[in-house]
């Protein structure tokens, strides 16, 4: 049985979003960067980071688990790097302003490395590797997460998702955006799932007496899987390295976890490598290199059964132009979601008359 959605307006949504964070006590720059954040990954069809996340975050905003007000403090800073103690405020907004950081730190030395310790939870880690591709820079981006995932072999939790994000910018063709977590789907789309009431395909995750389930509560109870087996294990201990182990911040089964705990704070990892990408040719020849070999991937004969060859973010992008077109798809469990949290904090919306 297909899910029922509704579409809703990029506007009305993000709208919608900022006042809720603003009633739950954010500034109006806090609240508009997290609200972009989050409908910008609906657009772009990464439901599982999207407006799905505005409970969980508002809970623990409201149970003081992360601070309201805070001011984000340089621990250590060379003309090619800085540290950052995030004092424990919003993982999206401290990754916005991490990668600003980043990207005018590369634009004056070349190349450039932030790191971001006690933070939280920062989204679509895509945002961030876009904004610096949009600056004519090359950037890799690597967040660490709440232990959900076992060393390739292990039946017990040490790694997160621990996703990463590659962004280089393009000439005439579209820049190309990578974004990935290390386990075979990112531990959100299990939620989603288990909130629109879905199964969810076999390989996705185990339960935790270890055998395979399309059951995604049994799933949350039991352990994600890595992508490639002994491959995504591999990338998931650099991520944490770079993200926890090189910043300060917790790791492996020392974060705080986002749904379950909330004894004590996140203190999740960041880190953001950036370089301009005129560092060894001019940018118009590096761009024109890029877009020949964009071409050239396109041009690739296809497999038997496949209709066309993507770039990395080509479909989100697609995916992007139609629902700022057409509205953003919504299921009912979600849109009855945000209306229960919205109430909450005194915010009437137009999302209402889609509850039954």
């Amino acid at each position: 049985m297909d899910q029922i959605v509704v579409r809703v307006d990029k506007q009305d949504l993000e709208q919608f979003v900022t006042q809720v964070f603003l009633g739950v006590g954010l500034d109006e720059q806090q609240s508009a960067i997290i609200a972009r954040h989050l409908v910008l990954a609906n657009l772009r069809g990464v439901d599982s980071h999207g407006v799905g996340r505005v409970e969980i975050y508002t809970r623990r905003l409201e149970s003081g688990l992360v601070n309201k007000r805070f001011e984000a403090k340089v621990e250590r800073e060379s003309p090619a790097s800085v540290l950052l103690d995030g004092a424990n405020g919003s993982g999206i907004v401290l990754a916005t302003k991490g990668i600003e950081r980043a990207v005018d730190k590369a634009k004056q030395a070349g190349l450039a490395v932030v790191g971001i310790k006690n933070s939280n939870h920062c989204g679509m880690l895509a945002d961030y590797t876009m904004y610096a591709a949009r600056q004519d820079c090359i950037a890799l981006a690597f967040t660490n997460a709440p232990a959900n995932m076992a060393p390739w072999g292990g039946r017990e939790r040490f790694f997160g998702t621990n996703p990463f994000s590659y962004a280089v910018p393009a000439g005439d063709e579209p820049d190309v955006v990578f974004d990935m977590a290390t386990s075979v789907v990112s531990r959100g789309k299990i939620i989603i799932a288990e909130k629109n009431r879905q199964r969810i395909p076999l390989g996705w995750a185990i339960s935790k007496e270890g055998k395979p389930t399309t059951d995604p509560s049994e799933a949350l109870a039991g352990l994600v899987l890595p992508v490639g087996e002994h491959k995504g294990y591999g990338i998931a201990l650099l991520v944490e390295t770079l993200s926890a182990l090189f910043t300060g911040a917790a790791f492996g089964p020392h974060i705080g976890d986002l749904y379950q705990d909330f004894s004590r704070p996140q203190n999740v990892g960041q880190c953001f490598l950036v370089m301009r990408a005129d560092l060894f040719m001019s940018l118009q020849e590096f761009k024109s290199r890029m877009d020949q070999m964009i071409r050239q991937i396109r041009e690739i004969p296809l497999m038997e059964g496949v209709e066309r060859i993507y770039l990395p973010g080509e479909i989100e992008l697609e995916k992007t132009k139609e629902r700022e077109a057409n509205g953003i798809p919504l299921s009912l469990e979600i849109v009855d979601e945000l209306v229960r949290v919205g109430k909450r904090y005194g915010v009437v919306s137009h999302l209402a008359k889609h509850v039954g």
